[in-house]
């Protein structure tokens, strides 16, 4: 299981997991869950996070990747979390969409794995492996967000990143995947792949 899914069932908490996800954003999930953990034991709200200066948020995430820019979103989050939204991580996309740096991807995780609403989140193992076995046809991952909440049933939405994001990273790799171990290759179109095991 991703890390984020991990820390929201330890915690249960919504600013942890919107944090978290923040921070493993182009990161390994093992360096993600370190940080996570430093970040927390020195705050864990929005309010205590804002008495840190950004130069001992930096500290306690390094080595996430963009880890200068992280820490100030980070701050910009938690300013925005406590002036708009009464210090509480919003359920709702649209809402998740207006703080600093959160994209489609952390929103739709946060308001699954925090709120267990539903929401798909799409990520490159996600986007990939819905397009390279045929079932949509896309170019980004925000498209292929849109043509599974138009094609997938509503009971799969949540679940749907949990099974693909570990299956993208040991079988259906982006070069060169397991096609000889994969349990759907009889049903697979292997759009896209030139090479495979």
């Amino acid at each position: 299981m991703p890390v984020v899914g991990i820390i929201a069932q330890e915690t249960q908490d919504p600013f942890k997991v919107l944090i978290s996800c923040l921070l493993s954003l182009r990161t390994r999930d093992e360096t993600t869950e370190t940080a996570s953990a430093r970040l927390f034991k020195l705050a864990e709200t929005p309010g205590r996070m804002l008495r840190l200066r950004a130069d001992q948020i930096e500290a306690a995430i390094y080595p996430v990747s963009f880890y200068r820019n992280k820490a100030k979103q980070i701050l910009s989050i938690c300013r925005d979390l406590l002036e708009k939204f009464d210090g509480r991580v919003p359920d709702a996309l649209e809402a998740l969409l207006t703080l600093p740096g959160v994209g489609r991807k952390t929103a739709n995780l946060v308001v699954t794995v925090a709120y267990q609403k539903p929401g798909i989140c799409v990520d490159t193992h996600v986007h990939r492996i819905s397009n390279r076995i045929g079932y949509i046809r896309t170019r980004t991952p925000e498209e292929s967000e849109m043509a599974l909440r138009k094609k997938l049933p509503k009971q799969y939405w949540i679940i749907l990143n949990d099974l693909l994001v570990p299956y993208g990273q040991f079988i259906c790799k982006p070069i060169s995947p397991f096609c000889s171990r994969c349990k759907l290759s009889p049903y697979c179109k292997q759009v896209g792949v030139q090479k495979k095991r």
